[in-house]
């Protein structure tokens, strides 16, 4: 193994390491949210300092390299799909924190009838199935698996389309549920951008292993 191939093992192990994070404060956020945990939320905000090193430091590392080895290829591919995912990851880290100081601000537990209503559990569910995918087929360079991701962000899609009206319903047959259905949707919309930011972590997976851009093309729609 040469150097440079060292060097690309280091950073792969890292943005994994980073992965796993920020996949813990996503899985973390969704148990403050259901179990109105808010020295759960506040260890989310505290460890949001953690991802943002990373992302320093896997930025510095992919500098490095670039002016130690001027790669080319795969391995060029491989540099620049990381310094991108490396920047959705971080804007991952922050949707969840962001979910955590909405639970750290409200006033009480929330009102789980909306949950169900607006459906909520599903949405963290599956915004944390996606990113668990797309960790795997970075890991294993599995452009199959990158492309399955854009079919199930439509999951998440359909349910931020559909979580205005049915909060509307929910604040009409009980107007003292409105502040709970304002945070309630604000964390749906954020759940969404946790799809959008899986979307760009596969299309980067599949233009390093491919060569392929999916950006503005229809594959990635």
């Amino acid at each position: 193994m040469t150097q440079l191939e060292h060097e690309i093992h280091d950073i792969k192990a890292e943005v994994l390491s980073m992965w796993n994070l920020v996949e813990s404060q996503v899985k973390k956020a969704r148990t403050a949210m259901f179990h109105f945990d808010r020295d759960l939320a506040r260890e989310i905000v505290v460890k949001e300092k953690r991802v943002n090193a990373f992302e320093l430091k896997l930025d510095r590392d992919c500098e490095n390299i670039f002016a130690l080895y001027c790669p080319v290829a795969v391995d060029l591919r491989f540099l620049l799909a990381v310094l991108k995912i490396n920047n959705n990851l971080e804007r991952i880290g922050d949707i969840a924190e962001g979910i955590a100081k909405y639970i750290i601000e409200s006033h009480g537990d929330f009102n789980h009838t909306l949950f169900e209503e607006i459906e909520l559990v599903t949405m963290f569910d599956d915004a944390i199935s996606i990113l668990a995918d797309t960790r795997i087929a970075f890991e294993k360079e599995d452009t199959i698996l990158a492309r399955s991701i854009f079919k199930k962000d439509e999951v998440l899609d359909r349910i931020n389309l559909g979580a205005m009206q049915k909060t509307a319903n929910c604040i009409k047959s009980d107007i003292n549920l409105v502040n709970d259905a304002l945070y309630v949707l604000s964390i749906i919309r954020k759940l969404e951008r946790v799809g959008d930011q899986s979307k760009n972590i596969a299309e980067e997976i599949i233009f390093y292993v491919e060569a392929k851009v999916l950006k503005h093309n229809d594959e990635a729609s």
